[in-house]
């Protein structure tokens, strides 16, 4: 999808917006949710524009729209989410290149060495990406534990792992002559 959408540099207004607009296919979007692990995607839409800097830099904001559907962790039954979220690309000519073995994370996590060309789709794909849940539960899940055993054998509780749960109990059993 982004060698569809890439703009080069040289080709944008740097006195106004060069705006974008993307609604990607039914067949874009199957394409889609098979990269991401979705069961579904559908109503993506990414639109914005992106606006010059100063003389060298890019600004991309944009807003993204979608509804995914994933598998519950719990149940594996659909999930659907509906991810609505503004998108912010800054691309910088003189981004300085990270120098030794132990590199710290940029506080502004939105700036990126500007290439020849600015990508929205590509900025799309990676957004969706990061905004996708990465534990959609069903609404009937609830807030339990989740509970594994094999087949004919009890399952391990969080009660189970507490030794001293059970001393209340013994101690009115035996206040009781019990």
């Amino acid at each position: 999808m982004s060698h569809k959408t890439a703009l080069p540099v040289a080709s944008l207004d740097g006195n106004a917006p060069t705006p974008f607009d993307l609604r990607p296919d039914a067949a874009q979007m199957r394409a889609l949710a098979r990269e991401l692990g979705l069961k579904d995607l559908r109503k993506l839409r990414f639109s914005g524009q992106i606006t010059a800097q100063g003389s060298r830099d890019w600004v991309l904001q944009g807003r993204l729209g979608a509804t995914v559907v994933q598998p519950c962790i719990v149940t594996l039954d659909p999930v659907s989410t509906r991810i609505d979220t503004d998108v912010r690309r800054t691309y910088l000519a003189d981004l300085p290149e990270p120098v030794g073995d132990e590199v710290e994370m940029p506080e502004d996590d939105t700036q990126e060495q500007l290439r020849n060309h600015i990508d929205p789709g590509a900025v799309m794909v990676e957004a969706l990406a990061l905004a996708v849940p990465l534990y959609p539960r069903s609404a009937q899940t609830g807030p339990g534990d989740a509970v594994f055993a094999e087949p004919g054998v009890e399952p391990l509780r969080d009660e189970d792992l507490k030794p001293f749960s059970g001393l209340a109990g013994l101690r009115d059993a035996l206040k009781n002559g019990s």
